[in-house]
């Protein structure tokens, strides 16, 4: 990351969870909070107005929920990162938020180093989701994919271990304590990981694992 401030819009319809988040993760030269939404409208007002460069939004919000304001402003601004900051880890959710474009996805009983490393990553156009969101992902994925065991040699070894390790749930920094590696080294395979399938995301890399039997849920 470099040393420009991120500047992040913070949208949830409870006041105090907001002023706290503010609090927590705001950061001199790092993080700076340039606006604040109590629902997806005025999300829209704000992200249109101040173009910021991380939008971290709850789901369920009156008026318009996090689902509908994420797909308006991907429609006129579609390079946009947006963080999905949610009390739920629902397949639906997930599925639709993941299906508009989200490049991260947290629960709220997130600690708030991981909601900054969500903020670090999806700024360096890299994907975030949560341990949880990964669970339930795979747990998506390997319910509704039952192929039999491929022989794949598209990947080397390492990259095996590292998708195995993925769909696990193991973040980057986890992936990189566990094989000795730098968490540098690590994302560089990941990307060519991406790269080497099409994918977008780690769903992306989750649901070609469970397809082509590289990755098999534990019962």
């Amino acid at each position: 990351m470099n040393q420009t401030e991120i500047r992040v819009l913070i949208a949830d319809n409870e006041t105090v969870f907001r002023e706290g988040l503010k609090l927590l993760i705001q950061t001199p030269f790092k993080i700076k909070i340039v606006g604040e939404a109590c629902n997806g409208e005025i999300l829209l007002e704000q992200a249109y107005a101040l173009k910021p460069d991380i939008v971290l939004t709850d789901i369920a919000m009156p008026i318009m929920d996090g689902i509908a304001a994420s797909k308006e402003l991907f429609k006129k601004l579609p390079d946009s990162r947006v963080i999905a900051l949610s009390a739920h880890a629902k397949d639906e959710f997930i599925l639709q938020m993941i299906e508009l474009g989200v490049m991260g996805y947290l629960v709220k009983s997130a600690e708030i180093e991981e909601i900054k490393e969500a903020i670090y990553t999806v700024y360096n156009r890299k994907p975030y989701f949560c341990k949880t969101v990964t669970a339930r992902l795979t747990e998506i994925v390997s319910r509704n994919y039952k192929l039999p065991l491929q022989n794949n040699r598209l990947f080397s070894e390492r990259e095996q271990q590292i998708i195995q390790l993925i769909c696990k749930e193991f973040t980057s920094k986890e992936i990189a304590e566990t094989l000795h590696l730098s968490k540098r080294t690590v994302e560089g395979h990941r990307t060519r990981i991406m790269s080497k399938i099409g994918a977008k995301s780690i769903a992306g890399i989750i649901t070609y694992a469970v397809q082509q039997g590289i990755y098999k849920r534990e019962q």
